[in-house]
């Protein structure tokens, strides 16, 4: 009889530490799911929600505040979550946004222990550069990539579910993407869609 694998329990994510750059980031072992999006794209709440805790990833009325990679543990030894620099208008140097950039893109392909990214994208404005940025890079290095259409709550019920199926089919030929998810914050909608997804890449069929 072989031991069951217990379960991740999002709840359970803890700040592990934080890296400016890719020397400085924990062990490279493991199992780690990557969170990157536009500056204001609602990044840092989803990653609360999803894990039932206001005050886990920082969140702030000024886009950009996140300025480098946080690492957060999971119950299950091995299993990561990471909040990566948010990408866009940040009032800040332009060698800052640089640096910050060049530090991300190292991570994103130099860290073998990833194993999914979700891309978070307000769904009142998805797909910009940055989004459509990512996704080729996910495609091209063979990452499964999925979509959080955040601030659902935004969009009348049916406005938002017609931007959830533009944005699929939009998406249709990309054969790295998982899923994507309609997702309200406030509204609690798409939590269980998102943690199903983030289940199916840190804990694998062996």
């Amino acid at each position: 009889m072989t031991d069951k694998k217990p379960k991740v329990s999002y709840n359970s994510a803890r700040f592990m530490l934080s890296a400016p750059d890719l020397a400085r980031c924990p062990a490279d072992t493991g199992y780690e799911i990557a969170f990157a999006g536009r500056s204001n794209a609602g990044k840092s709440s989803a990653i609360n929600t999803i894990t039932v805790n206001s005050k886990l990833a920082r969140t702030s009325k000024t886009p950009g505040r996140t300025q480098l990679i946080n690492f957060f543990t999971l119950n299950v030894k091995g299993c990561r979550l990471v909040d990566l620099p948010g990408y866009g208008y940040a009032k800040v140097s332009k060698e800052v946004k640089t640096e910050w950039q060049e530090n991300m893109d190292e991570y994103l392909h130099a860290r073998n222990s990833l194993k999914g990214l979700m891309l978070v994208m307000d769904i009142r404005k998805p797909l910009s550069d940055f989004d459509t940025m990512m996704l080729e890079w996910a495609e091209a290095s063979q990452l499964p990539i999925s979509i959080l259409l955040t601030k659902g709550d935004k969009l009348r019920p049916g406005a938002a579910k017609n931007m959830l199926a533009k944005v699929k089919t939009e998406l249709k030929t990309f054969e790295y993407l998982s899923s994507v998810i309609l997702f309200s914050s406030l509204k609690k909608v798409g939590v269980e869609n998102a943690r199903n997804q983030l289940d199916q890449w840190l804990m694998p069929l062996e």
